[in-house]
């Protein structure tokens, strides 16, 4: 995943685009990066986050800054934001999205000779360096936009600092949410509406799917209109959103609250306390908590002076150790108690296993757990939220080889939550899990809870369908 932000301002912006760019960090792990526009020159950073917080990385940069326009970013892969030189002039690029098709657009460039791309030590090419030279081609930024566009399969979200203000145009089908905020001589452009409040910006406008606008100090152009299909990413409410985000005017943190709810009204379990997974769990199990009359606890508590970060490392074995290492259990809230818990989504189900062998180590009674979504059948094809995972570490694609012995061509039956093949995968995943109970959300009480209309998400990780 990751994350982007952009001012275009009447004065210095530096603390701005520091601070707004930082609200991003919860999307990826990897890069940040910063580029000022500062008269005709552009100064750029780009550090490593990987063991150190974005803000932390960035504070010493400060001074060597200043400007009134300016893009950053939070990555969960490639360095960016870009700094490129070409016929359209100088600019800065920053993207938020996945390419699937990158071979196929690196070899009809080289039909151009005058085209070569830097491969990084991993010999690949840098997604958003492919995008820049996409939009090259064209005559002016808004063709080399809608080029763009047409082209990428997957998705992709762009943002440009040119000397004409930020080029903003958010992917084809509104995969990733684009959002212009305002305040006295200043406009920004965000991943995350969350940034508003802090920074002093109110809501002004939501860029609608395939959607290009030019911001600057004043406000914002529209230069080519938004497409009619939508398909923005549910797990923006379910998972990695933040809470205090609002997408298409749907707030994350009450969108959980309703989904917890909804998943208390099909319960019949006798419980004691009910908790959410820090961090993104809580808001559902706090849901659940209101309509079941269940008290809502915290048996378990997340380290967060060094274990603040919501993504992983890449390397299973650390990744192992960070679940284990980063929950603490508070005993006298465990000690013979049924425990249900709420968790945003079971992925690999490697960090769920460590929490629950962590509570049954503390002599909890019983633990069930209420996932927040339907369980993960497919990797997701649009976004980076799981580039690194092959769709064969989804625990529920292992209980399915457990069942078939091997993955059949067709998983319809084990996303039917009516079916047998399903009930079966389900009760896998219990016992690999170690679990008393597991129930996962339904896919249309979850869309409900959303409230834009299942025609607008994209649900293909459940579904398998575009």
């Amino acid at each position: 995943m990751g994350g982007l932000f952009g001012v275009a301002s009447k004065k210095d912006c530096v603390f701005d685009v520091y601070f707004g760019t930082d609200y991003h960090s919860h999307l990826g792990t990897s890069k940040g990066g910063m580029a000022i526009l500062e008269g005709n020159t552009i100064h750029r950073a780009i550090h490593n986050i990987t063991t150190t917080q974005f803000r932390a990385k960035f504070e010493s940069e400060l001074e060597n800054f200043k400007g009134h326009m300016g893009i950053g970013c939070i990555s969960d892969a490639e360095a960016q934001p870009l700094t490129v030189r070409s016929h359209l002039g100088q600019y800065s690029i920053t993207t938020v999205g996945k390419i699937n098709n990158v071979d196929e657009i690196i070899e009809t460039a080289f039909e151009n000779r005058m085209v070569h791309f830097m491969e990084t030590s991993r010999g690949v090419v840098n997604p958003t360096e492919l995008v820049s030279a996409v939009i090259d081609t064209e005559t002016s930024f808004v063709a080399g936009l809608l080029k763009a566009q047409e082209l990428i399969q997957g998705s992709c979200t762009i943002l440009l600092l040119t000397s004409h203000g930020l080029y903003a145009s958010r992917d084809k089908y509104g995969r990733t949410p684009l959002i212009i905020g305002k305040k006295e001589d200043t406009h920004c452009v965000t991943f995350e509406s969350c940034v508003f409040a802090n920074l002093g910006y109110s809501f002004e406008y939501e860029l609608g799917p395939g959607e290009i606008v030019l911001v600057n100090a004043e406000g914002y152009k529209q230069l080519a209109p938004a497409r009619k299909e939508k398909k923005i990413c549910s797990f923006l409410w379910v998972y990695y959103g933040y809470p205090s985000s609002t997408y298409e005017g749907e707030s994350v943190e009450l969108m959980r609250y309703r989904n917890g709810a909804s998943m208390a009204k099909q319960d019949t379990e006798e419980i004691d306390v009910v908790a959410g997974v820090p961090d993104s769990g809580v808001g559902h199990a706090i849901g659940y908590s209101n309509e079941s009359k269940i008290p809502f606890g915290r048996p378990f508590i997340k380290y967060t002076p060094t274990w603040s970060r919501s993504f992983m490392p890449q390397n299973q074995e650390v990744r192992n150790l960070v679940a284990r290492m980063k929950l603490m259990p508070i005993p006298e809230l465990v000690e013979g108690r049924r425990l249900l818990l709420c968790d945003d989504s079971i992925v690999r189900g490697t960090q769920l296993r460590e929490t629950v062998e962590l509570l049954y180590g503390s002599k909890a009674k019983e633990v069930h757990i209420r996932s927040a979504c339907p369980p993960l059948v497919f990797g997701c094809k649009f976004l980076n939220f799981s580039s690194s995972r092959s769709e064969m570490d989804l625990v529920a694609r292992q209980v399915i080889i457990d069942i078939e012995g091997k993955i059949p061509e067709s998983l319809s039956e084990y996303c039917d939550p009516k079916s047998e093949k399903y009930a079966q995968m389900l009760d896998g995943i219990r016992k690999h899990l170690n679990l008393s109970t597991l129930k996962y959300q339904n896919i249309h009480d979850m869309v409900d809870a959303i409230g834009i209309g299942e025609e607008n998400l994209c649900t293909y990780c459940w579904t398998g369908k575009e």
